[in-house]
């Protein structure tokens, strides 16, 4: 009986442990708004970034009066420009802007255009 429980739990000294995304890194906080014309981008990048590490508090629909976007824009609401990098890093596209408003709580604002192509294994 012994040894069918030590199988079943295995040695889990020797367990490598799993790397947890954006430790070491400092917090980033954003919105994630699709501003193209395809449905479900917002959803994908979310994914995206969150497996980076980078904390998305919403995700939804950008206002589209102007029409859809060309090119994704990462605007950075507070901090360095180098936060809107890291989201750059994560989702391979995008031009960051630095427009800082204190009012807002987040970190930046992505706005999805129609560059924004994912992996296939993250199409919704």
């Amino acid at each position: 009986m012994l040894c069918a429980l030590a199988a079943c739990h295995g040695d889990r000294t020797r367990a490598a442990p799993r790397p947890v995304p954006g430790e070491g890194a400092p917090r980033v906080t954003v919105e994630v708004l699709n501003a193209g014309a395809r449905p479900g981008l917002a959803r994908v990048a979310t994914r995206l970034l969150r497996e980076a590490g980078i904390d998305v508090v919403s995700f939804g629909n950008a206002s589209l009066d102007a029409g859809p976007l060309d090119s994704t824009r990462i605007v950075v609401r507070r901090g360095p420009a180098e936060l809107g990098r890291r989201v750059r890093e994560a989702l391979g596209v995008g031009r960051v802007a630095v427009q800082l408003d204190s009012t807002r709580l987040l970190d930046a604002s992505v706005l999805l255009g129609a560059d924004f192509a994912p992996r296939p294994e993250f199409h919704p």
